[in-house]
C-alpha cells in the first residue's frame, strides 16, 4: 500500500496551505521559483539537444530529454511551488477531507499565475544575457516550440494528460525510496519519460514558448499559436493530476487507510 507517502502528500498540501494562509505574496513567489527552476531545465536541456540538432542528429530529442531532469529535481529540493503537482496534491487533501475545495481552486489560482509570471521572468532574464538570441544556440527551442503549436486540439488534450500523470509520479514515488541518489535517478527517468514520449506539460510550455518569443528568432511561435497549445495543455495536466493519480489513489487506498485510522 501506498499509506506512507500518500501522507506525506497530504502533509505537503497542508503545508501549502498554511504558507498561504500567513502570506498569499509567499506563496505566489514560491510559485514563481518553480518556473524559474523550469526554465534553467529548459536552457540546459536545449542548448544540449542544440549541438545534435545542428548535425541532424537523431539525439538531439534523448539528450535534451535526459537533461532536462535538473528541472525538478530543483523543484523537489527547492522548494519551488508547480502547478502541476498541486493539481494532485491539493485534490488528495480535498478528498480526504483535510482541505476545502475552495481552497483548492484558490491554490491552484495562485500556483498558475506564480508559474505564469515566472516564465516571463525568466524570459528575461535570458534574454538579457544574449546567450540564447544567435540562431545557432536557438534553432532547436525555436523549432519545437514551433511544433507544439501545430498539434491539433484533441491530441494536445491527451498528451496533457499524460504528461502530468508521469510527471506527479516523478514526485510522488521517490516517497517510496530512501537516499538522494535514487531519488533523484527516479526523477530524472521519469521526466525522461514524459519529455522523450512528446507529452506536453503547461508550465514547462510557458517558459519554452517566452523564450522562444524572448530570442525574436522569425520563426518564434506566436500568440495565438501559444494559446491553442496551453489551453487544452493545462485541462489535460488537470485532468491527470486529479484523475489518474489524486482520485485514483485516493480510491484504491481508502479501505486500507481507513481502518488504520
Amino acid at each position: 500500500m501506498e499509506k506512507e507517502p500518500l501522507s506525506k502528500i497530504e502533509a505537503l498540501a497542508l503545508k501549502r496551505l498554511f504558507i498561504h494562509r500567513h502570506s498569499s505574496i509567499i506563496y505566489l513567489l514560491r510559485a514563481i521559483l518553480a518556473s524559474l527552476f523550469i526554465g534553467f531545465g529548459v536552457i540546459v536541456a536545449f542548448k544540449t539537444g542544440n549541438f545534435f540538432y545542428l548535425e541532424h542528429s537523431p539525439f538531439a530529442y534523448p539528450v535534451a530529454a535526459m537533461t532536462f531532469g535538473v528541472a525538478i529535481i530543483m523543484i523537489y529540493y527547492g522548494g519551488g511551488d508547480l502547478f502541476t503537482g498541486d493539481t494532485f496534491y491539493y485534490t488528495y487533501a480535498a478528498l480526504r477531507k483535510q482541505m476545502a475545495w475552495k481552497d483548492v481552486g484558490k491554490l491552484w489560482a495562485y500556483s498558475y499565475v506564480g508559474n505564469f509570471l515566472g516564465a516571463i521572468l525568466f524570459a528575461l532574464l535570458i534574454y538579457a544575457t544574449g546567450l540564447f538570441n544567435d540562431p545557432s544556440v536557438n534553432s532547436f527551442l525555436v523549432s519545437v516550440a514551433k511544433g507544439k503549436t501545430l498539434v491539433p486540439t484533441f491530441e494536445l488534450f491527451f498528451r496533457g494528460v499524460l504528461c502530468n500523470w508521469l510527471v506527479c509520479l516523478a514526485f510522488f514515488l521517490p516517497y517510496s525510496v530512501k537516499g538522494d541518489g535514487p531519488k533523484i535517478a527516479m526523477m530524472i527517468l521519469f521526466v525522461f519519460c514524459f519529455f522523450i514520449s512528446g507529452y506536453e506539460h503547461s508550465i514547462a510550455n510557458l517558459v519554452t514558448f517566452s523564450i522562444s518569443i524572448a530570442t525574436q528568432h522569425p520563426d518564434a511561435v506566436t500568440i495565438a499559436g501559444i494559446v491553442h497549445n496551453i489551453i487544452p495543455v493545462t485541462i489535460g495536466n488537470l485532468i491527470g493530476g486529479t484523475l489518474f493519480m489524486a482520485s485514483m489513489y485516493y480510491y484504491v487506498n481508502k479501505p486500507f487507510i481507513e481502518d488504520n485510522e
